[in-house]
């Protein structure tokens, strides 16, 4: 990667204290950490492993993909299929929105503000590199770092399911990372027998 600019420092940094905010925290070798705020983290760092060379209108997506997400509660929402679809929504516009807000106070222009919100909103997903690359980036850190805790609440069919569902949502280079990581046996025999189930 490109050194960064000041501007995108003061975003990067701007971004991280927002999430800085979350009520919820997360235990992280012997500290507690906001929990979207280490997400942020983790975002950009399988980013900066996926994709070495990311444009900086990736990176500030990448970092703002969960901004201030508990501000948008799932609760607030139907608990059905039509209320998580426009919860979804919601969020997507909502981050998008607080990164306009972030990128603007740090000097960006209009059309780098309009990309980074379409990468956010994951517009044109399987047709714009880049938003496929933020959308691989986000399953790489589900399975790395939370699908044993979500696991934890849902039995094998479920889970095969979200399993096949995220699979077909990422591309081939996606799948090659996926595939390496170390993941813990209940879960990599669920990936197993999902892709068995569902090669795509």
């Amino acid at each position: 990667m490109s050194s960064p600019a000041p501007r995108f420092d003061q975003a990067i940094a701007a971004i991280d204290a927002a999430n800085a905010e979350d009520p919820v925290s997360i235990t992280v070798d012997g500290e507690r950490r906001p929990a979207e705020q280490l997400y942020g983290e983790r975002m950009s760092e399988e980013l900066a492993k996926l994709h070495p060379d990311a444009s900086e209108a990736l990176r500030l997506a990448s970092r703002a993909q969960h901004i201030r997400r508990w501000t948008v509660p799932r609760a607030s929402y139907p608990m059905d299929r039509t209320g998580y679809l426009r919860w979804r929504t919601d969020l997507k516009r909502k981050h998008s929105e607080m990164a306009a807000d972030i990128m603007l106070a740090s000097g960006y222009a209009d059309d780098e503000i309009a990309r980074v919100g379409a990468l956010i909103r994951k517009e044109r997903l399987k047709h714009d590199a880049e938003a496929q690359a933020l959308e691989d980036v986000a399953c790489i850190v589900f399975l790395k770092h939370y699908i044993d805790e979500f696991a934890a609440k849902h039995d094998d069919a479920k889970l095969i399911s979200i399993l096949r569902k995220t699979w077909v949502k990422m591309s081939p280079h996606g799948h090659a990372a996926a595939l390496k990581l170390s993941l813990s046996p209940r879960v990599g025999d669920l990936v197993g027998r999902a892709l068995q189930a569902d090669p795509a």
